[in-house]
């Protein structure tokens, strides 16, 4: 009897310690995920943190810099002479909703929408998730605004972005008349091989033209020459929004 109770003492000794280890084995489990979620919790944070106070510095520093220091060069934008063509579609309103197919990418001109942007609406800068549809923008063109257009490459992760985010920041939109708004491949076809960037305006209100310029890279210095020789006031209608 005596054999037994030892061999019953010895296996409950055992388990016991077989539980024991498997809990200590559970609790370092479980604090190594606790650790790799802590820093994945730290690491995003850091990432937004570093994000945003490099937006605020790019904001500040855009904000005591001119124009013409903001982007690139003019030198190294890499733009085309301002291309103009005859203008088309002065007050042609289409169905709202109904898609439009513009012959170039982007257009300078053309149908559009009746719906124009106004008030709070009009932004000097949209992205990809806020932008307005492109017939939308197509009538502001015809109310004087400068659209600068970005195609798929200039991303948030690029200067680019970065770039044209400053410039932007330079204008009230409503009183400038400046607009930031991407091209996307779904608006229609690309812009030519090696250009990222594309400026537009629709003068007017005698004589009216379709202006592009695409260029490689943002250029504050390329768009304050591109206004002051397309400025707001030469549109079909330079007094509406």
């Amino acid at each position: 009897m005596a054999k037994k109770n030892t061999r019953d003492h010895e296996r409950r000794a055992v388990a016991e310690q077989l539980r024991k280890t498997q809990q200590r084995k559970e609790r370092m489990r479980s604090f190594a995920i606790l650790g790799v979620c802590v820093l994945v919790v730290v690491g995003l944070l850091g990432v937004a943190v570093f994000t945003y106070v490099r937006s605020e510095r790019d904001k500040a520093a855009a904000a005591g810099a001119p124009l013409a220091d903001l982007g690139v060069s003019e030198a190294q934008a890499s733009c085309d002479a301002p291309a103009e063509a005859a203008a088309t579609g002065n007050n042609e309103h289409l169905t709202i909703g109904q898609p439009i197919d513009y012959p170039d990418a982007p257009p300078a001109s053309g149908p559009h929408w009746g719906n124009f942007l106004q008030g709070s609406e009009i932004r000097s800068f949209y992205t990809v998730d806020d932008r307005p549809e492109k017939e939308r923008l197509v009538h502001s063109l015809e109310h004087g605004h400068t659209v600068v257009w970005y195609d798929d490459t200039v991303t948030k992760d690029t200067d680019a972005y970065r770039q044209l985010r400053s410039i932007s920041d330079k204008f009230e939109a409503q009183s400038d008349k400046v607009i930031v708004a991407p091209w996307t491949a779904e608006d229609g076809g690309g812009f030519p091989e090696g250009k990222h960037v594309a400026l537009t305006h629709w003068t007017g209100p005698e004589d009216q033209l379709g202006v592009t310029q695409y260029c490689g890279a943002p250029s504050g210095a390329v768009l304050g020459k591109f206004m002051k020789t397309y400025p707001a006031t030469s549109a079909p209608e330079p007094n509406a929004p």
